[in-house]
């Protein structure tokens, strides 16, 4: 059995050896194999109709001595090479892309302008231009342009949904009038637009059902606060800027020590909203509902950020940590139905925010209480959780589940004059 593991040995090794010069050899073709395969793009579907019609057309020719078939074979070859003519020569443009303003709110429309010039020493023939946008396709079609001149176009982008409209490449086409060549060159980078949610102007998040403005004190001594607790001795160290003068004299005078007392303050915390929309399909009646979710979130933030507090916002898996305006708003457009429960939710906030003091839950009008109650539960004991219950046309309300006061609104105008009522804390 020896010599048979000798021989399995040496096919290993040889097996080994031949597969590594395979993997080198395959790492030197492939880039010339893509660069081929680029090169190759120029062809259309027709004009591949046309190479395979005329390679068959000239061996029924020359096998079976059909001169018909040879004269097909030329026909496609002249074809051919007519057509190719139509794509040289290089291409000098310059394209600028103008994108104002890159986010709206929905219903409102974007321009983009394009400014394209010649930059050649000869004239540019007619060439067609293309620029998709979202899921359709703009296109134009250039005059001819002497060298240095340029052509202008300018395109309305209307929005109707909120969402993220992905501006793409600007692209060049030059072919030939039968489509059997096309030359594409890519001039510009894709672009980004935000379209935001609408939003509705709310009272200060200082009063009513979100009130923390002021913070909340804790347990932990501070010598430099809002929050006074007390007064004590003075210690090597202390700043004297809180000394206490008065109470500090009448204690000398008391004791005869001359003592000083200086003031002892308590921590306080700096007021940090979370709003955190449910995006969980089984949630919502409809997809306009969870619009106005966004929509009722996107206001509450726009409010804690002018009120100048800490802010998290938190739609799936697409979050913000004191985020600034634009920012905040463009998580809500990014916004998606996607199977995340609204526990699932809290617990991530958790993580992004640990010391949230007051947070706001959004859901859809098919979450129930148990839901609710659960991602409730996983938020600390002090937090002032309140849920928002979107359900469309549905009478505004304000009760209590549990430990936490719900809100029920059917329209986005409800919004502000619920949070104002206040009364439960």
């Amino acid at each position: 059995m020896a010599w048979l593991r000798r021989i399995t040995a040496v096919v290993v090794r040889v097996g080994r050896a031949g597969w590594d010069r395979a993997l080198t050899a395959w790492e030197r073709i492939d880039p010339v194999l893509a660069g081929l395969a680029k090169r190759l793009e120029v062809i259309s579907p027709l004009g591949w109709t046309l190479l395979v019609a005329g390679a068959v057309s000239w061996l029924i020719a020359k096998r079976l001595g059909w001169i018909e078939f040879s004269y097909i074979a030329a026909v496609f070859t002249i074809l051919l090479g007519l057509s190719a003519l139509f794509t040289i020569g290089r291409l000098r443009l310059e394209v600028r892309r103008e994108v104002d303003p890159l986010r709206v709110v929905v219903g409102e429309s974007a321009a983009v302008r394009l400014d394209i010039t010649n930059r050649a020493p000869t004239p540019l023939l007619p060439i067609g231009i293309e620029m998709a946008v979202g899921s359709a396709v703009a296109r134009y079609t250039t005059p001819m342009l002497v060298p240095g001149a340029s052509h202008e176009e300018l395109t309305l982008i209307p929005t109707q949904r909120r969402g993220v409209v992905l501006i793409g490449e600007v692209k060049s086409q030059r072919g030939d009038p039968f489509g059997v060549f096309r030359r594409e060159i890519a001039w510009t980078d894709s672009v980004e637009m935000f379209v935001h949610p609408r939003t509705v102007p709310l009272e200060p998040l200082g009063s009513g059902l979100l009130r923390d403005l002021e913070g909340r004190t804790t347990n932990e001594i501070s010598m430099s606060d809002l929050a006074f607790h007390t007064l004590r001795e003075y210690v090597p160290g202390d700043d004297r800027r809180y000394i206490h003068w008065r109470s500090s004299a009448k204690a000398s005078a008391a004791s005869g020590s001359g003592s000083f007392l200086v003031r002892q303050f308590l921590d306080t915390r700096r007021s940090h909203v979370a709003v955190v929309v449910d995006v969980n399909p089984a949630a919502y009646a409809d997809p306009e509902e969870f619009e106005l979710a966004l929509s009722a979130g996107a206001s509450i933030t726009m409010r804690a950020i002018t009120d100048e507090m800490d802010l998290t916002v938190l739609c799936g898996e697409h979050a913000a940590v004191q985020p600034v305006p634009h920012v905040a708003l463009d998580t809500f457009a990014r916004a998606e139905l996607k199977a995340w429960t609204l526990g699932k939710a809290a617990g991530r906030l958790l993580k992004l925010a640990p010391d949230a003091s007051v947070v706001v839950l959004i859901t859809g009008g098919l979450t129930d209480f148990t839901e609710l109650n659960h991602a409730r539960a996983l938020l600390p004991f002090e937090v002032n959780a309140v849920a928002l219950q979107v359900r469309l046309g549905a009478t505004p309300q304000l009760k209590q589940v549990g430990r936490m006061p719900l809100i029920g609104i059917g329209s986005l105008s409800d919004l502000a004059p619920v949070l104002a009522k206040g009364g439960i804390s």
